[in-house]
């Protein structure tokens, strides 16, 4: 009888952990944006408000593909989601409260720092090279359709029962997985897999006390003892190219993610609840154009049409190149189709580009992959930190100029800042990235 390899519940595991965590980002923007608006909070401090999670973050990434390293990325996400589970459930959401909200918004965005690193540590451990790609687009594809589930049912959620069921509803999604982790995920039986190596799975290490790891080698497991070489992680030019061009993605991300509902909200003079379905589709689009550009990705290699090197450049450059052709063009159009099309497209691209440099961490550093992934993602993270708030107060400086936020003048810099980043980004990894190893 066939069972089903272990490895690919891991994978929808880890799919199901992205997706609810991004329930419970687009869910307190949602919430918030609402609740704020109530309480007349002006967008400058709306935007601080919306920041602050990604300050939380950008401190725990590094941090996080450390921990992963040393002590395991199965424990780590655990531990992870049990802490920001917590922070929704017994948070009031309450606008007035700044300093509040400020502390709880930070730990909310401490403990999913953790996540990723983790996340790609485990990946790493688990996933043999020629299924890396759609692997991980399927892993990271979660995000945009946790944040599609928000944009469609949570608005419905604050109507009927207010801004503080959001904490709730995503306080109990957290704790559900948690169970399902807590049974079922487990550390890669290496014992058990003689051929691991030659499979591409010994190419992560366990974690073990101190500074040894644990290696498959000749089909059994042996110790040494090795460092972490951050100097010339630091120094790498691809690992820069990596970098870059997750500050580009995730600027672009967080600021239509945050944003996007005080766009059609104040920007089009649409509601969010009569919107219907059509709001959720530029994160469904994500979903789908990230599961594409994976099982695109692993076809050109596994069938040697490209090499790994051209691979990533070619779908990060096809999908950074369109997306910055929608950002641009994002605030001429001014009705619900035309905004909507244009992010998702801007967004699908976005995540079809993730094939080429978010899979990259694995091509050139799979030991270091949770590592390498922090110090990336904490790019990504400042880039949330800048993007929305710089959106804030590029729209406070809007209002106060006599402009009406409902005007496209009033948007136009927000969305030609991520627009023309995508394309210097995208140069960046055509002349710096690589597909081959370079750290041992």
């Amino acid at each position: 009888m066939m069972t089903f390899p272990k490895r690919y519940l891991i994978v929808i595991l880890t799919f199901i952990s992205t997706s609810v965590c991004y329930i419970e980002r687009v869910g307190f923007s949602i919430a918030y944006t609402i609740a704020a608006d109530a309480a007349r909070v002006n967008q400058s401090t709306k935007g601080t408000i919306l920041a602050t999670f990604y300050c939380g973050y950008a401190c725990s990434q590094v941090p996080g593909g450390w921990a992963a390293q040393r002590i395991g990325g199965r424990k780590v996400l655990l531990i992870s989601f049990v802490l920001w589970s917590l922070t929704c459930a017994l948070v009031p959401l309450d606008p007035n409260q700044v300093t509040v909200l400020v502390i709880a918004r930070l730990l909310v965005g401490v403990a999913q720092g953790f996540i990723f690193p983790s996340i790609h540590t485990v990946l790493a451990q688990w996933v043999p090279p020629h299924e890396r790609s759609r692997s991980v687009s399927l892993t990271m594809s979660g995000m945009y359709l946790g944040a599609a589930a928000g944009m469609l049912f949570l608005p419905s959620l604050v109507k009927y029962r207010g801004p503080q069921s959001v904490f709730l509803a995503e306080a109990a999604l957290g704790a559900m997985w948690c169970m399902l982790w807590f049974n079922y995920a487990s550390d890669p039986p290496w014992s058990e897999h003689p051929k691991a190596t030659a499979a591409g799975f010994g190419e992560s290490l366990l974690p073990v006390k101190g500074n040894q790891k644990v290696k498959v080698e000749n089909g059994g497991i042996s110790a040494r003892t090795t460092n972490i070489p951050w100097k010339k992680i630091v120094l790498s030019l691809p690992v820069w190219a990596i970098v870059v061009n997750n500050f580009t993605f995730h600027y672009g991300l967080y600021v239509l993610m945050n944003w996007l509902p005080t766009y059609f909200e104040k920007g089009l003079q649409l509601s969010l609840q009569e919107m219907g379905s059509s709001k959720m589709m530029p994160y469904f689009n994500m979903f789908i154009f990230s599961n594409i550009g994976g099982v695109v990705a692993d076809h050109l290699i596994t069938k040697r049409i490209l090499s790994v090197t051209g691979v990533r450049k070619l779908l990060n450059t096809v999908g950074f190149l369109v997306a910055s052709l929608a950002l641009i063009a994002l605030p001429i159009f001014r009705t619900s189709i035309g905004a909507v099309f244009c992010s998702s497209v801007a967004l699908g691209f976005l995540a079809l580009g993730r094939a080429g440099f978010a899979v990259n961490h694995m091509d050139i550093a799979p030991r270091y992959a949770g590592i390498v992934m922090g110090v990336s993602n904490t790019a990504g993270t400042f880039a949330g930190i800048i993007g929305v708030h710089l959106t804030g107060c590029l729209l406070e400086t809007a209002k106060t100029s006599d402009s009406d936020l409902s005007s496209p003048e009033s948007w136009r810099l927000v969305f030609y800042i991520p627009g023309y980043l995508c394309i210097f980004s995208s140069v960046v990894f055509l002349l710096f990235s690589t597909g081959e190893r370079i750290f041992d």
